[in-house]
C-alpha cells in the first residue's frame, strides 16, 4: 500500500512550523503528531475541523495544531464597537 503523505502545521505568536511526513495507511493524528516529535496536549485539527487524536488521516490531510486565543472573539468584538463610537 502506497505510503500517506501528511503536513503537519503549528502557528506560534513568533514563527510557524511546517513537517512534511510520510506514514503508513492507518496513521492517526497522535501518529503524526509523534512523529513531528511536537506535544499532544493542545487542540488538533485537520483543514480546520477539530478532530479527536485517533481521528485516522488520508493521504495529503493538513493537521493543525490550535494554540490557545488571547482574546475572546466576542470581548474583541465588544471593543472595537467601543472604539467606533468615540
Amino acid at each position: 500500500m502506497a505510503r500517506l503523505r501528511i503536513e503537519v502545521v503549528r502557528a506560534q505568536a513568533e514563527r510557524q512550523t511546517s513537517v512534511a511526513l510520510e506514514l503508513e495507511p492507518g496513521a492517526t493524528v497522535r501518529t503524526a503528531l509523534l512523529a513531528a516529535g511536537l506535544p499532544l496536549d493542545q487542540p488538533v485539527g485537520v483543514y480546520g475541523r477539530r478532530v479527536a487524536l485517533d481521528h485516522l488521516l488520508a493521504d495529503g490531510d493538513r493537521v493543525e495544531i490550535y494554540r490557545p486565543l488571547r482574546v475572546d472573539p466576542k470581548e474583541a468584538r465588544r471593543r472595537r464597537a467601543l472604539r467606533a463610537r468615540r
